[in-house]
């Protein structure tokens, strides 16, 4: 199916993703309204659809949404848009554009609250202030090993080499196996370079995805992936070795890649996730971001009693698999 849709605002939605999650072997479905990928029910021949940082739903994309839905065999597809409502926890909608969105997103529509894939909330910074203003607004902790990372030598650069990637791949599988997490596989990750690094490159355009390491002691003991999508910066994937923690590479990282999204021209820094009460979501409140709401997680029911059958045994699977984490 050829690509229709022109509203876009994230690099989920972007042309470059959807070639990565082609070559990944995604099946993919391209809307009127954005990108949705496939994912099989097993054994089955029904499919539920993911449609990740699209628009605003309206009553029309949603009954075309069902359409699409009808005619490739989907449960349900699973909207996620890219739509924030609440600044620092007021409302940046107006009260009309509530109340038309909670007619549109109800049960009305066949529409109910669904497992979030993404986290609801996020941080920004708003990368239009001075680096003076943006560095008086740091917490003091923040500020202080920002200095002590410069102060230690510690350097920051984008590196987007081969060598510099293989370093990627490398930190980003120690620091799963320290702490413990799910991560992508190498393949995973290689076909994401391609598709949002390199072949950008090779079209004389510039990259959504690019590298930028951190180095002490002629070694590499940081690196971030951000991409840079109209006008936005966005950090969704980093590590970092277990070494030298003392000369804070980390923050000097976060502040150069606020510098480096400046650099760019680009108006906001989008970290990409909050969860309260994580180590990391502190480390990142530590750079005075506001708080950004977004209109959450929803499912377009398209077979209601499937669908029903499909959320029993997630709620069994998931507390299996919780209770199996505690023995």
């Amino acid at each position: 199916m050829k690509r229709k849709h022109t509203v876009n605002t994230h690099p989920l939605q972007s042309k470059e993703w959807e070639n990565f999650r082609n070559a990944w072997g995604n099946k993919i479905l391209l809307s009127d309204y954005g990108l949705i990928t496939l994912h099989r029910i097993p054994f089955t021949k029904y499919w539920i659809g993911i449609f990740e940082k699209g628009p605003k739903p309206s009553a029309k994309m949603l009954l075309d949404l069902k359409k699409v839905g009808k005619e490739n065999d989907l449960i349900f597809i699973k909207l996620e848009p890219n739509v924030p409502i609440k600044v620092g926890g007021e409302w940046c909608i107006v009260d009309s554009e509530k109340e038309s969105i909670h007619h549109t997103l109800s049960p009305k529509h066949n529409v109910f609250p669904g497992k979030t894939l993404f986290t609801p909330t996020t941080f920004w910074i708003d990368l239009k202030k001075s680096e003076e203003d943006l560095m008086k607004s740091f917490s003091g902790k923040t500020r202080y090993n920002i200095r002590l990372a410069q102060k230690h030598g510690v350097k920051v650069v984008e590196d987007s080499s081969p060598k510099a990637f293989q370093k990627y791949l490398q930190l980003t599988f120690e620091t799963t196996k320290r702490q413990g997490f799910h991560a992508h596989t190498p393949k995973y990750h290689k076909l994401m370079w391609k598709h949002l690094h390199k072949n950008p490159v090779a079209n004389g355009q510039q990259p959504i995805a690019h590298l930028l390491t951190a180095t002490y002691n002629n070694e590499v003991i940081t690196t971030w992936i951000l991409f840079a999508y109209k006008g936005v910066l966005y950090y969704p994937y980093g590590a970092s070795s277990d070494k030298y923690k003392e000369v804070m590479a980390n923050n000097l990282m976060m502040w150069e890649a606020i510098k480096f999204g400046k650099k760019l021209g680009l108006s906001t820094f989008d970290l990409w996730g909050r969860e309260p009460g994580k180590g990391f979501t502190r480390f990142k409140e530590g750079y005075n971001p506001e708080v950004i709401e977004f209109l959450g997680s929803w499912d377009l029911v398209i077979h209601p009693a499937l669908y029903k059958i499909y959320r029993a045994a997630e709620t069994i699977r998931w507390a299996f698999l919780k209770m199996r984490s505690k023995l």
